[in-house]
């Protein structure tokens, strides 16, 4: 599978004189490890406002102080042109069957509000793009990040064409996707604190593949967040490099298309090595 970046994403969107787990940091690691990705470029406002406001697109645009649009989430005068970009890798990951390594995140982001280190939805961008550009009708989403995948569920709520499935600590922030979430069109698997490999697993032959076969998806995107790792220091759950290394190989196994974009994941340490692992995993 092919890595998709981008060098600027390591310049742009950068907090100033306060520290935040959601930082270029995290991209620095992933270049000096994978140093050969390929070079994606920013989505047009076109393409972002296929699941976003314009009002909303024109406010990020406007930014020319650090501001703090959401009380976990900093923007500034470059993060317009960050989350440009970072949108634009994610589509150019469903145009390639690549993995795009972006920032910022995009599941928490909602149609018209930033939220949880999320500028623009880069997923829910990319699966429009698909369905728009690429002619695919059905488009599913598995995002095994360790928070709720909020802003994807509720940009494709009322929407038969795309399935959002999540696994995720519960209870947990946001505080969305617990028990008797689950509606047409969205699967919600929430998990308790400490699970690992064998919890995230079951869960995956229990209820993912079940669902995602049951949808027949045409293409099927992954939200890789890996700060459900034993060793990442914003959640408390246990999974390994090689739960990861089977979560991406029993996602690899659910569509003909496959992509997949960077969420979580804040242990510079871990964070390349997990990567690495998703990749043998996804093994195209």
């Amino acid at each position: 599978m092919e890595l998709i970046s981008n060098a600027r994403l390591v310049d742009l969107h950068a907090p100033f004189g306060v520290a935040n787990p959601e930082f270029p940091g995290r991209l620095e690691v992933l270049h000096e490890r994978f140093p050969g990705f390929a070079v994606g470029g920013p989505a047009s406002r076109a393409q972002i406002e296929l699941v976003h406001v314009a009002s909303y697109v024109d406010s990020i645009d406007a930014i020319d102080t650090q501001v703090w649009p959401d009380p976990d989430t900093y923007a500034g005068p470059s993060t317009f042109e960050g989350a440009l970009l970072a949108a634009g890798c994610a589509i150019d990951a469903v145009e390639d069957g690549g993995f795009a390594l972006a920032r910022p995140p995009g599941h928490h982001a909602l149609p018209s509000s930033a939220m949880g280190f999320c500028i623009f939805a880069n997923v829910a961008i990319a699966a429009r793009h698909a369905q728009e550009e690429l002619g695919l009708e059905r488009v599913a989403v598995v995002d095994f990040d360790v928070h709720h995948g909020n802003g994807t569920e509720e940009i494709f709520r009322d929407d038969p064409s795309v399935l959002t499935v999540s696994l995720h600590q519960w209870p947990f922030w946001p505080g969305t996707g617990g028990p008797g979430s689950n509606a047409d069109g969205i699967v919600n698997v929430p998990l308790a604190a400490g699970s690992g490999d064998a919890e995230y697993a079951r869960a995956f032959a229990d209820v993912v593949e079940p669902a995602v076969a049951a949808f027949e998806p045409e293409l099927l995107i992954v939200a890789a967040g890996f700060d459900a790792h034993r060793d990442d220091p914003l959640a408390e759950m246990a999974v390994t490099a090689d739960g990861f290394r089977e979560l991406a190989t029993r996602c690899a196994s659910l569509s003909p298309r496959l992509a997949a974009v960077l969420e979580g994941g804040y242990n510079l340490a871990t964070l390349p090595i997990l990567v690495e692992a998703a990749l043998e995993g996804f093994g195209r």
